[in-house]
C-alpha cells in the first residue's frame, strides 16, 4: 500500500515558494519544517537546494508514513526523518539538533489554532540561531481586511470546520514573533492571494 499522499495545491506554489527559499536561506542551512504534511514539499525543496539539510515534522502519524514514503521513493539523502512535533508544547524534543538556521512553515498559521502560531514563536525564538530565518506561507488579511473575496471565503470555511481555525492577520503574527525576538524582514506578494512572511531572529543582548 503506497502510503504517499498529494495535494494539488503543493504543485502550484511550490515553484514561488523555492524562488523564495533560494534567496532567504543559506546554501547550507540547516532546516526545520513544521507542519509538512504529506511530504511533497519537503522532497521538492531538498531536491532542488542540496546542500540545505531538511528536518520535517508533523503531529499527524498519517502525514509522518506519507514523508517518510515520499523520501523513500525520492531517494533524498539529505532530509532526515520525520518527526512527531506539536508547536504548541513546550519541548519539542529537537533541542539536540538546535540551533537551527531556519524554520519554514506552510499553510500551517491558518489551519490550526492561534495557540499553535504562538508555539511557533515561541519555538523559533527557542530555538533558531541568532540570524536565523523563519519563513511562513498563506493566506493572511491585512489591517484587518482580507486581501481578496476568495480569501474570505476560504476563512469562512475554515471556521466553519474548525471555530479555532482562521486566515490571521500580518499584524497579529508580527506581533506575536516580536515578542519572541523575531523582526520582519519581509512580506512578498505570492500567486493565488498568498504572502510569504520572512522574520529573523534577532542577536541576543
Amino acid at each position: 500500500m503506497n502510503a504517499r499522499l498529494s495535494s494539488p495545491a503543493t504543485a502550484r506554489n511550490r515553484e514561488p515558494i523555492l524562488e523564495v527559499l533560494r534567496r532567504v536561506l543559506p546554501a547550507d542551512a540547516r532546516v526545520l519544517e513544521l507542519a509538512s504534511g504529506a511530504g511533497e514539499h519537503a522532497v521538492y525543496f531538498a531536491a532542488a537546494l542540496p546542500g540545505v539539510r531538511w528536518r520535517p515534522s508533523d503531529p499527524d502519524a498519517a502525514a509522518r508514513a506519507s514523508i517518510a514514503a515520499w523520501i523513500d521513493a525520492e531517494g533524498a539523502g539529505n532530509i532526515a526523518p520525520p518527526l512527531a512535533i506539536d508547536v504548541s508544547a513546550d519541548d519539542w524534543g529537537v533541542t539536540d539538533e538546535a540551533p537551527f538556521d531556519a524554520f519554514v512553515a506552510i499553510n500551517m498559521i491558518h489551519i490550526s489554532p492561534w495557540e499553535a502560531t504562538l508555539g511557533l514563536m515561541a519555538g523559533a525564538g527557542r530555538l533558531l540561531r541568532a540570524g536565523g530565518v523563519l519563513f511562513t506561507y498563506g493566506p493572511y488579511m491585512r489591517d484587518g481586511r482580507h486581501t481578496a473575496p476568495s480569501n474570505a471565503g476560504f476563512d469562512a470555511s475554515l471556521k466553519a470546520r474548525d471555530s479555532r481555525w482562521g486566515v490571521r492577520d500580518v499584524a497579529d503574527v508580527v506581533r506575536a514573533a516580536g515578542d519572541n525576538g523575531l523582526a520582519l524582514d519581509e512580506i512578498v506578494e505570492m500567486p493565488a492571494n498568498n504572502l510569504s512572511l520572512v522574520f529573523t531572529k534577532r542577536a541576543e543582548r
